[in-house]
């Protein structure tokens, strides 16, 4: 059986909206809103959705960069969520995060050299000729070689920035990596370069992702298992080729359709979605995608779906699965 290594329990972040001549706190945007999963050790675990979902705040929390409101988030079995700073600051080097813009993610006044070896000063990790041959196998490793030391991040194209900032992100020698759509800037060429990179840095050095993007066909590449999220709420999780087979949530089957198909002879059986996508402020009562969904019942506007565990680690949730 595999070995979890971060656990996450009823996560929820609501961001305070602010009004009124005292400027009070008048409502909440409810970005996550009681999730759970689990990720194993050397696992990538994906998690999908629609922009405004809130699966960058998914990662951000976990990684304490935003506190949450409520929830468990437990790494290596310690409690992140109820850790004051000063021991926050001795777990934070075991789990990182890449960015998803590569160019905002890199101070433009620094060379290479201090951007990679920041972590390692910060954190006491190495100095001097160590710290030198520290930062040049990093970027060694990530594809990049000793003529790039010295250079400033605008010199750099869309792809080799990245790899500085993965190789950033592997300075403190971290468990954990949080991947924040870290191809969704880059041409698709130098996605595939930047996705192979990934998967063989896990391989080597056993790490877990938390892989967080809107394109499925990359996130099938990557992942093990996957999590599909709506309205701030998971919806289904299951493992990677499972999903693509046989999805059974209506919103996950209608993210598939929509895949594109790079055959032109191909005809698609796309599954349009009508209205719009919920406002985190006023979610919808019941399950949040019933306005949208081709299969609403009476239930669906008044009762929220529990996740069922339907086997095989397939977890759905969803009326027509509670009620077949």
């Amino acid at each position: 059986m595999a070995e979890v290594l971060l656990k996450v329990e009823g996560l929820k972040k609501h961001f305070p909206i602010y009004g009124g001549f005292f400027f009070k706190t008048v409502d909440f945007v409810r970005a996550v809103d009681g999730i759970s999963f689990h990720i194993n050790k050397g696992e990538t675990f994906g998690l999908v959705g629609e922009s405004g979902c809130g699966k960058t705040t998914v990662g951000r929390v976990i990684l304490r960069l935003i506190e949450p409101t409520s929830g468990e988030i437990f790494f290596d079995n310690i409690d992140m969520a109820k850790l004051p700073q000063n021991e926050l600051r001795r777990i934070r080097p075991k789990m990182q995060i890449v960015f998803q813009d590569p160019l905002s993610s890199l101070d433009p006044r620094m060379t290479i050299k201090k951007i990679v070896s920041e972590p390692l000063r910060v954190n006491k990790l190495a100095r001097g000729k160590d710290l030198e041959k520290k930062v040049l196998t990093l970027l060694e490793r990530v594809g990049l070689t000793k003529d790039h030391l010295n250079r400033f991040p605008h010199e750099f194209s869309g792809g080799q920035k990245q790899r500085i900032g993965i190789a950033r992100a592997l300075a403190t020698d971290p468990e954990f990596i949080v991947l924040d759509e870290p191809t969704s800037s880059l041409d698709v060429s130098v996605q595939a370069q930047v996705l192979n990179l990934l998967k063989d840095l896990q391989r080597d050095l056993g790490i877990s992702y938390l892989f967080i993007s809107h394109d499925l066909s990359v996130v099938k590449h990557l992942s093990d298992r996957i999590a599909v999220m709506y309205a701030g709420k998971i919806v289904e999780t299951c493992p990677s080729e499972k999903l693509f087979a046989e999805p059974k949530h209506p919103y996950t089957q209608a993210l598939i359709s929509a895949i594109p198909i790079p055959d032109p002879d191909y005809v698609a059986n796309r599954i349009a979605l009508t209205g719009e996508v919920p406002s985190p402020v006023k979610p919808p009562t019941g399950c949040r995608f019933h306005p949208r969904c081709a299969y609403a019942m009476p239930q669906c506007e008044k009762i929220e779906p529990e996740l069922v565990d339907i086997g095989n680690e397939h977890i759905v949730a969803c009326h027509l699965i509670s009620t077949a």
